[in-house]
């Protein structure tokens, strides 16, 4: 495996965000957006192959990885904003942005509040399409539950975990999937990461399942090229929301990856990046000259 760019820190707002870098400058820049308890560690197997092609950048959500954990807003509406901000500090005018799981509802929001930012969208095993979510998020979800979460993910425990994990992994005996659920899980021994994760995920999951559904909003998206991605496998978000969402927004393209779990850009990552490659050398960066309102009447007229 290629080295992982080095970690990058940058202030906004009096916090210091993380972030990798890898790439020509000069050319098209794609956000990599992780998910819930993620971090930017979670592109290590892809960036290399991106970055001979485009400018590659993954940030550590504020909450995760090594960004600060600040006692706020987590709501999808603050992490748009957030990676806005991020944007302007690293002089970027417009990107595709690579959202996975969680990271796919920033993703969409960030498309809906700042669509000037977004030259085309990749949706990954995203949330934000559906109810249905893995029974472990929403027992997650339930008051009081990270009262139990410290007994659950000693530090001492995890820590040891850990050193065994790393070491099956150089000897790959370790499953890639299985490998980044530890990763998350791992992420949450810490009790500032345990706050910002119970934070987040309260903000789009109860124990019935996902509160945040963008469904209706989707052909928002046709203004730029939108691709989808899925593993035919996933038990965290199943592939029918990435069905549904391509025929809702009918220039879509869709690619399920078979025997791929949750993390297609882990588990499959040369056909992840194949996929994206393609998709992105085969469009262009959606225009930008319909107001929010031309398309919100457009589609009203349509029905």
């Amino acid at each position: 495996m290629a080295k992982r760019p080095a970690l990058q820190h940058v202030t906004i707002h009096g916090h210091a965000v993380g972030y990798r870098r890898a790439g020509s400058r000069n050319a098209e820049t794609v956000l990599l957006i992780h998910g819930l308890a993620g971090s930017s560690k979670t592109w290590d197997a892809v960036m290399p192959g991106l970055s001979e092609h485009y400018d590659v950048v993954a940030p550590d959500l504020l909450g995760h990885g090594e960004s600060a954990k600040p006692r706020g807003d987590y709501s999808l509406g603050s992490f748009a904003s957030g990676l806005r901000d991020f944007l302007a500090m690293m002089e970027i005018d417009s990107v595709t942005i690579v959202g996975h799981s969680f990271g796919g509802g920033v993703a969409m929001q960030l498309a809906y509040q700042h669509p000037h930012l977004v030259d085309r969208l990749v949706l990954v095993g995203s949330g934000g399409l559906g109810r249905e979510v893995s029974p472990l998020l929403r027992m997650l979800s339930l008051p009081g539950a990270e009262y139990l979460m410290p007994l659950v993910m000693p530090r001492p425990v995890v820590d040891g975990a850990t050193v065994v994990g790393r070491f099956l992994g150089r000897h790959n005996l370790r499953s890639a999937r299985l490998g980044e659920f530890w990763r998350g899980y791992a992420s949450l021994a810490g009790a500032e990461n345990r706050h910002a994760f119970v934070k987040t995920m309260r903000g789009v999951i109860e124990p019935g399942g996902q509160t945040v559904n963008a469904n209706d909003r989707l052909y928002l998206a046709a203004r730029v090229p939108v691709m989808i991605v899925w593993g035919d496998r996933d038990g965290v978000i199943p592939v029918a929301h990435g069905v549904a969402a391509h025929e809702a927004i009918v220039t879509s393209r869709l690619e399920i990856l078979e025997g791929v779990g949750h993390f297609p850009h882990v588990e499959a990552p040369d056909a992840f990046v194949a996929a994206l490659v393609d998709f992105l050398t085969t469009t262009e960066p959606g225009p930008d000259d319909a107001t929010l309102r031309e398309i919100m009447v457009a589609h009203a007229d349509d029905r």
